[in-house]
């Protein structure tokens, strides 16, 4: 059999059965147990699959998933994230578009805590979008925002998904997560600057509203008491990990453990909350596992078929610039964010993708930045992105997707320049890394 009827195989059935309706991770486990039927030989070829799967789930660098997932769903259930957002909107007083810049401050805190785009947000349009709208906020001040947290939240530490992609990947955990603290950093500046940039250009779109004026010390109180308590667990084990005085399995157990004392230092920890964080966390790591064990066995299934190898052969071939092939997988990528969500993307490009980088000479941890960054934006990339008609489910009734297109496209731009700085400057993520 050649190299393209193995791939067509393998990735056909997937396909296929995900359209059905299966879930993804039992449709890449059933399509592994064909294939390795099929090219492995029967049954024995199928148990030693099955093996190969489950070495790969006592990976070490698997830890800091669940415990990245557990810190969130504490930080969201416990009210601590709305205590955040609560004190930030108060610090803001009257600048104009200060809920915009509210979401975009306290989203990317909640988003990159929990780890998931698609809930967060649910969340935050269900939460905000009312709130702005009843204030006069125009549609493109309100959605936008919303939706362009989800690009921060994929690559400031500490992303569960940044963990999952370097695990699948084989790539170091660590230095992923350290790469995306400036660009990071750089997004934000570009969102906050989009939002000034629409205020100045229509005042009207965001109107201004009395507000409580509070005197400097009651300022200095919500920062030290609301705010700078919950980012201090972010930063330091952001720092502890630069520094290299902890993994990143010790940064998410420190983590977790940090934001379960803050909660019972406000006491707002309670059985009913713990209880829902542990049980949202271990759903999630379940799946994860899952993908994990799909992505592991299909990879093998790959190399051994020679999918992987005639692949590569056929995309070298065409000569293209290193460059050139790059563009491609993004388009990939943003295609492919029409129609599935992230992992499930993960699951079926990573084995394709990261050996042929291997081949065109790219840096994997560069690497693994820009396809994280490629596949947030495609989440929102008019006209089937997710996260738009998650949007559209949450968002006020006489909202169309129109709007939400609008709203989305300068915040796309926003992602898609500093995917263009990254290309043109890579050490604008590899440099702390480097260090």
């Amino acid at each position: 059999m050649e190299w393209f009827e193995a791939l067509g195989l393998l990735i056909g059935s997937i396909l296929v059965l995900m359209a059905i309706g299966m879930p993804v991770a039992l449709a890449f486990l059933a399509a592994n147990i064909i294939g390795a039927w099929f090219f492995m030989g029967g049954a024995r070829g199928v148990t030693l699959m099955l093996n190969n799967g489950f070495g790969s789930l006592t990976n070490f660098a698997l830890v800091p998933i669940p415990l990245f997932l557990l810190m969130g769903e504490i930080f969201f259930h416990t009210g601590l994230g709305k205590r955040m957002f609560n004190a930030i909107d108060k610090l803001l007083g009257r600048l104009p578009g200060r809920l915009s810049y509210v979401t975009v401050l306290g989203g990317t805190a909640f988003s990159t805590l929990s780890g998931s785009s698609m809930g967060s947000t649910a969340l935050l349009g269900s939460l905000m979008v009312p709130e702005m709208t009843q204030r006069g906020y125009k549609k493109h001040m309100s959605i936008g925002p919303i939706l362009g947290t989800g690009g921060l939240a994929i690559i400031i530490p500490p992303s569960a998904l940044a963990v999952l992609l370097a695990t699948l990947a084989r790539i170091d955990v660590g230095a992923l997560l350290i790469a995306g603290i400036v660009p990071g950093l750089i997004l934000a500046s570009f969102y906050i600057a989009t939002i000034y940039v629409q205020t100045r250009i229509d005042p009207d779109a965001a109107p201004a509203y009395d507000v409580e004026t509070l005197s400097v010390s009651a300022k200095f109180g919500l920062l030290f008491r609301d705010i700078l308590p919950m980012l201090s667990v972010m930063v330091l084990i952001v720092i502890g990990m630069v520094a290299g005085l902890i993994t990143p399995s010790e940064a998410a157990a420190f983590g977790a453990l940090g934001v379960l004392i803050l909660a019972l230092v406000f006491r707002c920890l309670s059985w009913q909350a713990l209880r829902k964080s542990v049980v949202g966390a271990l759903r999630v790591t379940l799946m994860a596992y899952l993908i994990v064990f799909g992505s592991a066995t299909f990879s093998q299934l790959l190399a051994f078929s020679g999918a992987s190898s005639g692949l590569i052969r056929w995309a070298t071939a065409f000569d293209l610039a290193p460059i050139a092939m790059l563009l491609v997988m993004f388009g990939v990528l943003l295609l492919l964010g029409m129609f599935m969500e992230q992992i499930s993307m993960m699951l079926l490009t990573v084995p394709i993708f990261f050996p042929l980088a291997t081949t065109l000479g790219f840096d994997p941890i560069w690497f693994g930045l820009i396809i994280l960054l490629a596949l947030e934006i495609s989440f929102t990339t008019p006209p089937f992105g997710l996260l738009l008609f998650v949007m559209k489910g949450v968002a006020p009734r006489e909202t169309t997707m129109r709007d939400i297109y609008g709203s989305a496209i300068p915040y796309m731009a926003c992602s898609m320049l500093l995917v263009a700085l990254l290309i043109a400057f890579p050490q604008i993520a590899l440099w702390l890394p480097g260090l």
